[in-house]
This record gives C-alpha cells, sequence and structure tokens, in this order.
C-alpha cells in the first residue's frame, strides 16, 4: 500500500463527506431513533464502505474500457455541472 495515495485519498474523502447529506442523515438517525448509537455507526460506516466498494469496482471497470484523459475530462466536466448548478439553485432560492 502506497501512503501517499492512502492519505491523498483518505484526506479527499473525508473533507468532502464533511456536512455533507450521509454525515446529517447520520447525525439525526443517532440523534432521533431509539436505536443504539454503535447500530447507527455500524449501519451508516458499512453503507459507506459499501459505496466506495461500488466506486473503486466501477473505476477499475471504467479505466479498463475509457483512457484516463477521457475520465479526468468527464469528471471534470461533471463537477462543473454541479457547481453551475448548486449556484444556480442558490440564486433562485
Amino acid at each position: 500500500m502506497d501512503p501517499r495515495i492512502f492519505a491523498t485519498v483518505f484526506v479527499t474523502v473525508f473533507v468532502a463527506e464533511l456536512g455533507d447529506k450521509t454525515q446529517l442523515a447520520t447525525l439525526l438517525f443517532s440523534a432521533d431513533r431509539p436505536a443504539s448509537r454503535w447500530t447507527v455507526f455500524a449501519a451508516s460506516a458499512s453503507a459507506l464502505v459499501l459505496a466506495a466498494g461500488i466506486g473503486v469496482l466501477a473505476g477499475g471497470w471504467l479505466a479498463q474500457h475509457v483512457s484516463p484523459r477521457h475520465l479526468k475530462l468527464l469528471a471534470g466536466a461533471g463537477f462543473m455541472v454541479i457547481g453551475a448548478w448548486t449556484l444556480r439553485s442558490a440564486f433562485t432560492a
């Protein structure tokens, strides 16, 4: 395992997940539900691991069928579309 790649992925995903809908939903489940906090933690952690696993498998498959340059262009365009959509909704709300 390359510690630089591990650290890069960890920090990127950690920062991206802070304050997102998933974290807020987990917070609400922990605060409002009669289930134990360990159950909420185990369920949300398992869901995030599964989602990350799907992302890794999909990324591996895409890497075999699409050039890295096209993947970067697609990812960049996708983030720009999401950013534009977010800005648009902020100004029209």
